[in-house]
């Protein structure tokens, strides 16, 4: 495992065959950006009662077959340091066709962040692995939240399969109406 002030590698994935993304090469499926943030590389260690007995790889590894089956194509990143997550959404703008985003902590500090996702013509999902909503107060509002398609919170790791599915559902809405569908 890397050490905390480093961010993990992207893992891409492959998948089935699927419509083309005009963010990417013909013929190649369209990427989503899986990006992960502050202490998400403790999970399985961390508080398990709130955030769950997996790990983060666990939950990627899971999360790529979901992708596999959805003809869609996963880089994912954690990282404790607020710009490199910033960094990440910039680079995704020129070859992935979405986020899903579990900001952690910075969710409910970072207006950079918020800001940078704001400014990505892609779309985003927030994921959080508990009920933000049932915790402490501090933890109720995500600046991410307003700028992201939808939030997903509390349902555990199944938040970000069900992340996924939902960029997929709206990639296909948006080709149905450029399509005039």
């Amino acid at each position: 495992m890397p050490a905390s002030s480093e961010a993990r590698p992207p893992a891409s994935i492959p998948s089935a065959p699927a419509p083309e993304d005009p963010t990417r090469a013909p013929g190649l499926p369209p990427r989503i950006l899986i990006l992960n943030g502050p202490n998400l590389d403790q999970l399985g260690r961390r508080e398990p009662g709130t955030y769950g007995h997996a790990t983060l790889a666990e939950i990627e590894r899971a999360l790529a077959a979901t992708a596999a089956s959805l003809g869609v194509e996963l880089r994912c990143l954690q990282s404790n340091h607020e710009g490199v997550l910033i960094d990440a959404i910039h680079a995704a703008q020129g070859d992935c066709a979405g986020i899903v985003i579990n900001p952690a902590g910075y969710g409910h500090t970072s207006v950079a962040l918020r800001d940078a996702l704001s400014c990505s013509p892609l779309p985003a999902v927030e994921v959080h692995l508990s009920n933000i909503h049932a915790r402490e107060p501090f933890r109720h509002q995500t600046y991410t939240a307003a700028v992201a398609l939808g939030v997903i919170s509390g349902l555990g790791s199944q938040g970000y399969h069900l992340a996924l599915r939902a960029l997929v559902a709206y990639f296909g809405r948006q080709t149905n109406r450029l399509n005039g569908a």
